[in-house]
């Protein structure tokens, strides 16, 4: 028999369902968490940023949050001395594609294909997403020589170089050929003029006639980075780039500069004004976000996915051919 009073009936009903909507809300939110698509984003067109021939267009969350485990960017390891960078051995037809990671901190680091690192016995362009666990221990990251004529009988100390630039990235990540790879980085110097003895990518960037102007841009776009961007939609005179969205704005921030680099480099060497209608930008970042099936079929053919834990941790895509 029964004999709670109806009040305390009504009580317990109203905290039992509060309970249920509760669990709900968060199963739904721990789903969305997943997803970088216009369900959980918008692209901010209206909030669109132009310095001389390079345009950024944020693509926000709908939400607020940050991504609940701390994760360094490489950049950031390596200029706290918290990660070891060192060539794997001494012959380069064994260890050429092999950098040797040593994370001496006690966070996971995030390293993003088409990072690149200087030094060495050769300069590298890391080929792999990855999640570098705090386990004190050498690991073997993937790479690609970007500066062919170099094997050096004594190694250099590695030097973080930031992303790539998109054309590089491009290359690598739909065909992670070597020898496509080397094609790249000459055809880039020799469109820009660059005479380098050992056909070095790095050249590109440091580059005294470049230096400055690299500087310039990477000064202004940096300064509008805030706390809700989780990407951009990067377009460079008369070409849209690509775009690179991150699950959370404290892992795009942590990448931004890096990420904007490679960006800046496609924007020097384009026309000189914007000639890219928002009307075509839209048709492109459609493909990668009106859902999750179409977006796996798009970057799997023009761009990556890189998943950490199940959820969608770094998205990269450029338009298509």
């Amino acid at each position: 028999m029964d004999l709670a009073p109806p009040e305390l009936k009504v009580y317990l009903f109203r905290h039992q369902m509060r309970t249920l909507f509760t669990i709900l809300f968060l199963l739904t939110a721990n789903l969305l968490m997943g997803q970088l698509t216009y369900e959980t984003l918008y692209v901010d067109y209206d909030s669109a940023w132009t310095y001389k021939n390079m345009k950024l267009i944020p693509i926000r969350a709908k939400g607020s949050g940050n991504y609940p485990e701390q994760v360094l960017t490489l950049k950031k390891a390596m200029e706290q001395g918290l990660v070891t960078l060192s060539e794997r051995g001494s012959a380069s037809t064994e260890n050429v594609h092999w950098v040797r990671i040593n994370n001496r901190s006690d966070k996971p680091i995030f390293i993003s294909s088409g990072e690149i690192v200087l030094g060495g016995r050769q300069d590298r362009m890391l080929s792999k997403d990855t999640i570098l666990v705090p386990n004190g221990k050498d690991q073997y990251i993937p790479a690609m020589c970007v500066e062919e004529n170099r094997w050096s009988d004594k190694e250099k100390k590695f030097t973080y170089h930031g992303y790539s630039n998109s054309r590089l990235r491009r290359v690598m990540d739909q065909s992670g050929n070597q020898v496509l790879i080397w094609k790249e980085v000459y055809a880039q110097l020799d469109s820009s003029k660059i005479k380098n003895p050992t056909l070095a990518y790095g050249a590109l960037r440091n580059d005294k006639k470049n230096a400055t102007t690299h500087l310039d841009y990477l000064n202004y776009f940096t300064s509008k980075i805030d706390s809700t961007i989780l990407g951009v939609i990067c377009v460079a005179g008369d070409k849209i780039s690509g775009t690179d969205i991150f699950a959370a704005p404290n892992l795009f921030k942590d990448a931004a500069s890096s990420i904007l680099a490679g960006y800046i480099e496609d924007a020097i060497v384009q026309k000189p004004e914007v000639e890219v209608k928002d009307d075509e930008i839209k048709k492109f970042i459609d493909l990668v976000l009106i859902d999750e099936p179409s977006q796996k079929n798009y970057c799997a053919k023009n761009g990556k996915l890189f998943r950490y834990k199940g959820k969608v941790f770094h998205l990269t895509a450029y338009p298509e051919k």
